[in-house]
């Protein structure tokens, strides 16, 4: 939580990162074929689907969006506040399978994973942080 929304020692969080840039900035690329903090947002919605489905046995299901890892935006079907709930609902989602599973299996390696339950909760709240320093960048440049 620390990572995504919360306030921490470590600087500003996800959700902070992307507080207040208009659509133009979250839309905005430091050169061609670099990501956009829209995009870094998706893409940060999906690692916690794909993290969410390692952790739990819930029946398969596919992401929101066709395809993975990254997607492309703005695009003519993307909307910025629903993509927005997408990282929220799939974050709400991981949060609810972390704070449900059983602690001693937290060294257990998943069985489609060689990481253990342990590496792929911190893994994702480090993910969230490292990117949040990412869109924090290129905030300051795209306002430069």
């Amino acid at each position: 939580d620390q990572a995504f929304e919360q306030r921490s020692w470590h600087g500003t969080n996800l959700i902070g990162s992307l507080r207040g840039l208009t659509k133009e900035e979250l839309s905005w690329r430091p050169a061609p074929e670099r990501h956009n903090a829209w995009e870094i947002a998706v893409h940060a919605a999906y690692w916690k689907y794909r993290v969410y489905r390692l952790l739990t046995d819930d029946l398969p299901r596919a992401f929101e969006l066709k395809g993975s890892d990254w997607f492309v935006r703005p695009a003519p079907e993307a909307a910025w506040e629903s993509d927005v709930d997408l990282l929220k609902t799939w974050h709400a989602r991981l949060r609810g399978a972390i704070v449900a599973f059983d602690a001693e299996r937290l060294e257990e390696h998943s069985g489609r994973s060689w990481y253990t339950f342990f590496d792929l909760m911190a893994g994702a709240a480090s993910h969230d942080t490292y990117h949040a320093g990412q869109i924090q960048l290129l905030k300051r440049l795209v306002r430069a």
